[in-house]
């Protein structure tokens, strides 16, 4: 057999506790503008917050996030900055050839990170890992999926 077969099989076989990957194709501009799209809109103007419902759509550079619900907070309670987003229901995170989903994810627009929890999938061409949760930098590309880590690698592919 050979040694990357067996060294593919002896990770499948035994669950990890954390896995850091590289994620190129999730690396985006944390500087460029955020662009918000969706079905309806709901501003709550004394807690700085604006909550985005139905076939919600973020863009930021190359970056999409897609969810069924957005709450978006804004820095210092007014609506010139964003601080953070939280989606909600079945959540997707694609850039480049890299796409995950999850249950929700909070995206904290000031420090360029993406927090995705619940029955995470990461997928680049056809391999997969999964996770209970996944922290992606986005300015470096890099992220650590946490919990009962799997992954699939298919020969040839990087």
């Amino acid at each position: 057999m050979p040694r990357l077969l067996i060294i593919a099989l002896t990770l499948l076989a035994m669950p990890a506790m954390a896995q850091e990957i590289g994620f190129g194709g999730l690396q985006a501009d944390v500087s460029a503008p955020v662009e918000v799209a969706a079905d309806s809109l709901s501003v709550e103007q004394e807690s700085g917050r604006a909550i985005f419902t139905g076939n919600v759509v973020i863009g930021q550079g190359e970056m999409r996030l897609s969810a069924r619900e957005v709450t978006v907070e804004y820095a210092d309670g007014g609506q010139s900055r964003i601080k953070s987003l939280h989606a909600r229901g079945e959540v997707t995170l694609v850039s480049g050839e890299d796409a995950a989903e999850a249950a929700e994810a909070t995206y904290d627009v000031e420090s360029g990170h993406v927090t995705l929890i619940g029955d995470v999938v990461m997928t680049r061409g056809g391999n997969v890992l999964t996770g209970d949760r996944m922290q992606v930098d986005l300015a470096t590309g890099t992220a650590r999926v946490d919990g009962r880590v799997r992954s699939v690698f298919q020969p040839g592919e990087n």
